[in-house]
């Protein structure tokens, strides 16, 4: 499976819609949809909106389908994550628009950063992504590649 990797920096238009580069809009494959999901964090500083493939997405909703219905917890945790989500096309154009709700959990006004995350990609305010990128550095990044076998 193809990764999306790198980032891209671009503008909210009048419409609060995004242009998704051309090479990762080919990396949905079929179907040509995309799902928004707020970032699921405590952290502040970790708040951003990712987007799955709907393939990647529905794989994800395989696994929480196998989950007991039984317990009140697990259904009201599915039944607000289903609600925030949405699914998103994009126009001959290769834009796409968001939900006004996902653009304020991540702070996302006018320029956006789309950051590659091999899986799926997400919507990163940039002062924002800047302050994650800074957390970590090559002692970090050593230990976590160590971790898993890199």
């Amino acid at each position: 499976m193809a990764s999306f990797m790198g980032r891209h920096l671009h503008a909210l238009d009048n419409k609060k819609r995004l242009t998704i580069p051309s090479a990762w809009r080919e990396l949905t494959g079929q179907p040509a949809q995309l799902v928004a999901v707020p970032s699921v964090t405590n952290n502040p500083d970790e708040r951003c909106v990712w987007i799955y493939p709907a393939r990647e997405w529905n794989l994800r909703v395989a696994r929480l389908r196998q989950v007991s219905s039984a317990d009140e917890t697990v259904r009201r945790v599915l039944r607000v994550l289903a609600s925030r989500s949405e699914m998103l096309t994009w126009d001959a154009a290769g834009r796409l628009r968001v939900s006004d709700e996902s653009l304020k959990h991540a702070g996302l006004t006018g320029q956006v950063l789309l950051v590659g995350a091999f899986e799926r990609f997400e919507l990163w305010e940039p002062e924002l992504w800047k302050k994650q990128e800074e957390t970590v550095d090559s002692t970090v990044m050593l230990r976590a590649f160590q971790s898993i076998g890199l």
